[in-house]
């Protein structure tokens, strides 16, 4: 009984697939008759011609000489630190941990009051404070104008100018 449903069914789906779509078949026909195709031919490859690499006088890439900057015989011609003086206290600290707290007249020069540690210190214009040699240019109520000298990469020195700000006392602090 199976085998008979199953041998309608396959008989009765081939008979579907007969007329039924020929008007579409029809018309697509019609339609693309006169449509080409047309795909552009590959270009044409061109060898590239052959090169020989030849590294032998060139500079190794990854040589530090590469990375760094020349230096110069003479360490440059231009600003140099007094390295033969004698160092102040004040140079023994960094800049960012010195402490402008005040300011005091002697005559009619004004000297500031710098704290450093715990430790306050009296500076006057010429005196040398901070690790990058800096020296004092030049002193108001409000701020300390120091000139200082910074290394470059090329081992030449820079001036930079720098200043410390008056900072006020703060309450609950001791």
């Amino acid at each position: 009984m199976k085998k008979l449903i199953a041998v309608l069914a396959c008989v009765g789906l081939s008979a579907c697939g007969g007329d039924e779509h020929q008007d579409l078949k029809q018309w697509m026909a019609e339609s693309t008759k006169d449509l080409k195709g047309k795909v552009p031919p590959l270009p044409e490859i061109r060898p590239y011609p052959v090169v020989a690499y030849d590294a032998v006088g060139l500079v190794e890439p990854f040589q530090a000489s590469k990375i760094e900057p020349e230096r110069k015989a003479g360490k440059g011609g231009g600003i140099q630190p007094d390295l033969n003086r004698r160092k102040e206290p004040l140079e023994a600290y960094p800049l960012e941990s010195l402490r402008m707290v005040g300011t005091i007249m002697q005559g009619k020069a004004v000297n500031a009051l710098i704290q450093a540690d715990k430790n306050v210190y009296q500076v006057k214009v010429g005196n040398y404070m901070g690790q990058s040699f800096g020296v004092v240019t030049g002193i108001s109520e409000a701020e300390l104008t120091l000139k200082e000298l910074v290394p470059d990469s090329l081992g030449d020195y820079a001036e930079r100018t720098s200043t410390l700000q008056l900072q006020e006392k703060q309450e609950g602090k001791r």
